[in-house]
């Protein structure tokens, strides 16, 4: 069973259509008419295949790895972690100690939505400050951090970041030296940088998830946050009327919440009125996906394009399936 909203389902028989045009009246919460992308454009494929590219990278995570990795001390309030991912469009941030950058957590985005309504973290405002957010927010951010994290040293090779990634379900690796100091981070972006445009002699179809969970467009935007924190989802996608409209993820959320009117209500405590608008509002009018029978290599080179994490996969458009970068992951772990 695929779960669409609180009370609706779809069967496994039951399809999802994609409708090619759609105007403001089917889309309701769009403003425009959505572009479609299809894994048919203009992508490059290189002459190198993956066992190749990797193995020129054996031992080197750090010249794949982010160098210029932004970190924030424990005493740092929640509401400057939501700044920072928000102007950054980061999904995470390593926490380090001020003196000696040694790593001591990690917060992420998912962090951030449980802390402001979708699970355990948001008793931090209840408990603690009696619901008021305002003064919640401006908590150090030690106290929604993650600190049994995965991590890297710097001596790392690029097999050991995939499978570490892969067991311990994280989409990012703080690197460190013999201090325990964060060097670098190395996330799935990195990995499919470094893979994108390449042959994988891999499709989409083995790789991609065939039963997702699922949200309508008028789900509140808070109910979507707390399915995501519940299941440890990173994105959800989102249907009107059984018609597939977009992904929203949980940066996206944060994202909502950092900036305008929406972040007036967060700094003013008045949070559950953004929280309840519908998820549809926020989620991308460009609708982008591939087809079957992709290369996961043109996959990558796609979302590389695109600026995404994850991609539909459609097939005279239906619904099939989701292929995203941990999924990514998996396939580069296995060869």
């Amino acid at each position: 069973m695929i779960l669409v909203n609180k009370n609706t389902t779809f069967s496994s028989t039951e399809k999802m259509k994609v409708q090619g045009k759609m105007n403001k009246e089917n889309r309701g919460v769009q403003r425009n008419d959505p572009k479609m992308i299809s894994s048919t454009g203009t992508m490059n494929i290189g002459p190198l295949d993956f066992k190749s590219r990797i193995s020129e990278h054996q031992g080197r995570i750090l010249a794949l790895a982010t160098r210029d990795v932004v970190t924030l001390p424990p005493t740092a309030t929640i509401m400057e972690a939501i700044k920072i991912m928000t102007e950054r469009r980061f999904r995470r941030i390593p926490i380090t100690d001020a003196g000696t950058r040694r790593l001591e957590g990690v917060v992420t985005s998912v962090d951030i939505i449980d802390f402001l309504g979708g699970g355990k973290k948001n008793l931090l405002v209840e408990n603690r400050f009696k619901g008021n957010l305002l003064a919640a927010i401006n908590e150090e951010v030690r106290e929604i951090m993650e600190t049994d994290i995965a991590y890297l040293h710097d001596k790392a090779d690029f097999k050991e970041a995939v499978s570490t990634m892969l067991e311990r379900r994280t989409g990012g690796l703080p690197i460190v030296n013999e201090e325990m100091q964060v060097v670098a981070i190395f996330t799935e972006r990195n990995a499919v940088e470094l893979m994108g445009g390449l042959v994988a002699n891999k499709t989409v179809d083995e790789y991609m998830t065939k039963k997702v969970k699922m949200v309508s467009t008028d789900t509140p935007i808070g109910h979507a946050a707390k399915i995501m924190v519940e299941n440890r989802f990173r994105r959800l996608p989102v249907v009107k009327d059984g018609i597939f409209a977009g992904i929203v993820t949980a940066s996206d959320i944060v994202h909502f919440l950092g900036r305008g009117e929406a972040f007036s209500k967060l700094t003013t405590g008045n949070i559950h009125e953004a929280l309840d608008q519908p998820v549809g509002s926020i989620i991308a009018e460009e609708l982008i996906w591939t087809i079957p029978g992709t290369d996961m290599g043109k996959a990558m080179g796609i979302m590389l394009e695109k600026k995404i994490g994850s991609l539909p996969v459609l097939e005279e458009g239906i619904l099939r399936g989701i292929i995203t970068e941990s999924d990514v992951l998996r396939s580069l772990n296995e060869l």
